[in-house]
């Protein structure tokens, strides 16, 4: 497994993918190798010393790893390759499919549908705020549901919930240009807070952390996690809302059994609020204050897109 450049302690979609690598390990006697990446450059001399080592599977973490492993699986076409959070595409960007590399993918804007719902239900402030790492489809995803369900929460409620952060009808929004430096996060976050933000959801892994320690202290704003329960995972606990969960680990270690059983396919997985592959983590600190006719509505809300009767529209869908 090659991480991107936050590594395997990001507390985010690597650590996610690298605790269902080991999970694996455990339940089925592998042996495993890992690379972490320091910077963009590191991708593809990372994935091509798992090659050498002889991996029979090689999963990159994160779409920026897509072109580093794209080329590894078309120049090793007996070898297995999987990309979390990215398919593969040519040079016009069109999809394309190789039969030995499986994308891991999430279809996160329907749990980001609940959580824009949710914050648009709890703001007191009657503004939230939302914003990226780098504008990628497995960012921007997150953020077109978190959009509409604040709509759909005004909608339903006569309300006129102001969300900062994203247009969705543009995809134009705030984004700090990397998943790096927490800095930027946090400067993001105070902006935000500024403006009357009282409920922020940072969708950029590490630098998510910069937004919880602005929200942190300034008292009275809260966060919504991605990826990982943040509740969990982070030390922000005491001020995160809830989280949109998405189930790498489970999906990696799925995929290394597959692997491992001879049974590999490169038809790719996508996380859906029906297969349980994405998510709306519990309210934890916060259960007694969401009250019981929100917690109503949500559940409606998922059981409406479990069903097909809402279909939470994104351009930046897995395919």
């Amino acid at each position: 497994m090659v991480s991107d450049a936050g590594g395997f302690d990001d507390k985010s979609f690597n650590q996610s993918g690298y605790e269902g690598l080991t999970a694996a390990v455990d339940a089925l006697g592998i042996k495993e190798k890992t690379a972490e990446s320091q910077s963009d450059a590191d991708f593809s001399p990372n994935v091509d010393s798992m090659i050498q080592a002889g991996c029979n599977l090689t999963i990159g973490v994160g779409f920026l790893l897509e072109d580093a492993i794209q080329a590894a699986a078309e120049k090793n076409p007996d070898s297995q390759f999987a990309l979390i959070d990215s398919a593969f595409s040519d040079a016009d960007f069109k999809p394309v499919t190789l039969e030995n590399a499986k994308p891991i993918l999430f279809n996160t804007a329907e749990a980001s549908f609940l959580a824009g719902y949710v914050a648009a239900g709890m703001t007191k402030t009657g503004t939230v705020a939302t914003f990226g790492g780098m504008q990628i489809p497995s960012v921007s995803i997150f953020m077109d549901g978190f959009a509409d369900g604040v709509a759909k929460y005004n909608e339903d409620n006569g309300k006129d919930v102001k969300l900062l952060g994203w247009d969705k009808a543009s995809q134009k929004g705030a984004f700090t240009g990397d998943f790096d430096n927490q800095t930027k996060g946090q400067n993001q976050a105070e902006q935000f807070i500024a403006q009357g933000a009282d409920i922020i959801m940072p969708v950029a892994g590490p630098v998510g952390l910069g937004a919880a320690a602005a929200a942190e202290a300034a008292g009275d704003v809260h966060i919504i996690g991605v990826d990982s329960d943040w509740f969990e995972s982070t030390e922000y606990g005491s001020i995160v809302l809830t989280s949109v969960v998405k189930q790498i680990g489970q999906a990696v270690q799925d995929t290394v059994a597959q692997a491992a059983e001879g049974k590999f396919a490169a038809d790719p997985y996508v996380g859906t609020l029906e297969n349980k592959g994405v998510g709306l983590a519990p309210f934890h600190d916060f259960d007694a204050q969401v009250p019981q006719e929100l917690k109503d509505a949500v559940t409606k809300l998922q059981d409406q897109i479990i069903s097909g009767e809402i279909t939470v529209e994104t351009q930046n869908a897995p395919a």
